[in-house]
């Protein structure tokens, strides 16, 4: 799994809780540069943070296990269904129609497990979009008083909702806010830092192959 996949789902709902655009606010910025305006990729800052990347490996350590039970009853509908083709001929009725059910509920468990995966993959990257992005929006309000910036935007090329239709690179602040956030966050030992409230994880894992068409 990788990040960018991992949390494609979450950060959409992220962006929506934290708005198209983070205002500047307290002290007026200086009369110069009260036009100062910039943008943020939030899914690539989310991911290229200390503890956004170690949220990744933990998730995929943690899911990869079911993600291998998947993949080897995927594979085991797919042998059934080889050995039902080979045997058309030399099966009988009572073996075919007894093999076209046993394919069958292991098709229906397969689909069960597949959206069981899912949705407590779903669950964990909710939770660690939901922790990295609050202490990220508080990095990002002190850097826009701090710089002068009267509104930084949401700027997500990859979505189709992505509020932009154009930004000067000149402009994009991502890069800065990830390197205030591991400044103000740090990991340690290859963990998250002790003030976070939950074990990291985060992007998901990627669903498991569809069983093959009986």
């Amino acid at each position: 799994m990788k990040m960018n996949r991992m949390i494609r789902w979450a950060v959409l709902a992220a962006l929506c809780a934290f708005g198209t655009a983070a205002m500047a606010q307290g002290t007026a910025a200086p009369a110069a540069a009260a036009s100062k305006i910039g943008v943020i990729n939030v899914r690539q800052a989310i991911g290229n943070t200390s503890e956004g990347k170690i949220a990744s490996a933990e998730l995929q350590s943690k899911y990869a296990p079911r993600q291998n039970e998947l993949a080897a009853l995927n594979k085991q509908i797919s042998e059934l269904q080889q050995r039902l083709a080979a045997g058309e001929r030399t099966l009988s009725d009572e073996e075919q129609a007894r093999l076209r059910q046993q394919g069958q509920r292991m098709a229906q468990q397969l689909e069960r497990k597949q959206t069981e995966l899912q949705e407590d993959a779903n669950a964990d990257q909710g939770d660690v979009i939901q922790r990295i992005g609050r202490k990220m929006m508080d990095v990002l309000d002190r850097y826009a008083r701090e710089n002068g910036y009267v509104a930084i935007f949401v700027n997500d090329p990859s979505s189709q909702t992505n509020p932009l239709l154009y930004s000067a690179t000149q402009i994009d602040i991502t890069a800065d806010i990830v390197r205030l956030y591991d400044q103000a966050y740090p990991v340690k030992g290859g963990s998250a830092a002790p003030a976070t409230p939950k074990p990291a994880a985060a992007k998901p894992a990627a669903p498991a192959q569809k069983p093959p068409q009986q």
